[in-house]
C-alpha cells in the first residue's frame, strides 16, 4: 500500500497512456532545392552555389543534410570537384 502511493503506479499509468495519444512529432519533408522550375543550375564555375554545399572544413555536406536528391547530389559533387581541381574553390579551409 505504501508503495503504491510512494511511487504513484496510477500516475505512472496514466502519463503512459497520454504519451501514446499525443500526435507524433511532425517532421516537414524535404525537397530538393535543384528540382521545379525555377532551381539554379548546377555549374562548377557558379562557386557561390557550390560552397553552400562546403562545410567550414571543406567537405562535401551529405544529401541527408542539404536534402539534395540522388541524383542531384552526384552532379554536385562532380561539379565541386571540378572546381576543386580549376582552383576556384580551396580544396581545404584553415
Amino acid at each position: 500500500m505504501q508503495n503504491e502511493q510512494k511511487y504513484g503506479s496510477q500516475n505512472s499509468n496514466q502519463a503512459v497512456s497520454n504519451l501514446l495519444a499525443r500526435k507524433p512529432f511532425f517532421r516537414r519533408k524535404k525537397f530538393c532545392p535543384f528540382s521545379g522550375e525555377h532551381a539554379p543550375r548546377i555549374d562548377y564555375k557558379d562557386v557561390k552555389l557550390l560552397q553552400r554545399f562546403i562545410s567550414e572544413r571543406g567537405k562535401i555536406v551529405p544529401s541527408r543534410i542539404t536534402a539534395v536528391s540522388t541524383k542531384k547530389q552526384r552532379l554536385l559533387s562532380q561539379a565541386i570537384k571540378r572546381a576543386r581541381f580549376l582552383a576556384l574553390i580551396p580544396y581545404c579551409q584553415k
